[in-house]
């Protein structure tokens, strides 16, 4: 076996009384507001995932849904990214450019200090390909907790684009959120709707991924090697299935679920969620 040392007195924090986990801000008027994710990833799960594997149900469900703040299209040439929308006239090189109108009604809001840093709706980073879409909305969480942007899971999603995965620490940095893309596809338009999410945003504790937490992780380097706790959680959750005389579709899954309501009623962040 093995080991480093375990990490001390490490806790997840809970949010102060009257703060919610996850907040959300919307800054484009037209913007969609976040969207709880679908279990069923809109439908598109097979019936049978959706049913018994709670395994996938759950992790499609996890987080809230980000969608453009309106329709647009981007043209990638291998070397150079252009875009256009309706009303726009056509084709033109990207670089850095507002979301319609947004900088005056921004202005108009802001105090003074603030006025004309509006952040950008696109932009072009220095690598081809790769584009940065602002969702229209910002996102602050409680301390000790985090913001991660990725792309949706099992959800079917647009072949023309990836979406980097990103961990920005919302508790403390408070600013727009964005999605990075890397364009997949040349010479050919690759569409973007307001209907249909690009990505999702999740909110983890800082502990998840801190290093002492990565440290300690143990392995076990062998069958010979495990103990006999080990090898009872193996027939539980193994053998103990595989001998049943008669096995119950989803068993896994409506245990979970049993467990879950249990802790529900306990989690001391079940409000602040509530709350977002």
């Amino acid at each position: 076996m093995t080991s480093t040392a375990a990490p001390a007195a490490l806790s997840i924090p809970a949010p102060p009384p009257g703060v919610p986990l996850v907040k959300f801000f919307r800054m484009i008027d037209q913007a969609r507001l976040p969207l709880r994710a679908d279990r069923s990833a809109a439908g598109s799960l097979p019936t049978r995932a959706f049913r018994y594997c709670d395994a996938i149900s759950t992790a499609t469900g996890f987080g809230w849904y980000l969608f453009p703040p309106m329709d647009f299209e981007l043209y990638f040439d291998g070397n150079e990214v252009f875009a256009t929308w309706e009303g726009v006239g056509g084709w033109f090189p990207l670089s850095i450019i507002q979301f319609p109108d947004f900088q005056p009604r921004f202005d108009s809001v802001a105090p003074e200090g603030i006025k004309g840093f509006s952040p950008p709706f696109l932009g072009c980073m220095q690598e081809p390909g790769i584009v940065q879409i602002w969702s229209g909305l910002s996102v602050q969480t409680a301390p000790g907790w985090s913001a991660l942007v990725r792309p949706c899971a099992n959800l079917p999603g647009n072949r023309g684009f990836e979406v980097f995965e990103g961990i920005v620490e919302t508790d403390h940095w408070f600013g727009p959120l964005f999605s990075n893309l890397r364009l997949t596809r040349t010479h050919s338009p690759i569409k973007f709707s307001k209907e249909w999410p690009i990505a999702m945003v999740q909110v983890l504790p800082q502990l998840a991924y801190a290093e002492e937490t990565l440290k300690s992780a143990e392995t076990v380097d062998s069958l010979e090697a495990f103990a006999p706790a080990d090898w009872q959680a193996y027939a539980d959750t193994v053998v103990r299935r595989c001998t049943q005389p008669v096995r119950q579709p989803g068993a896994y899954a409506v245990e979970n679920r049993k467990r879950r309501k249990g802790a529900e009623a306990k989690c001391p962040y079940a409000a602040g969620a509530a709350a977002a």
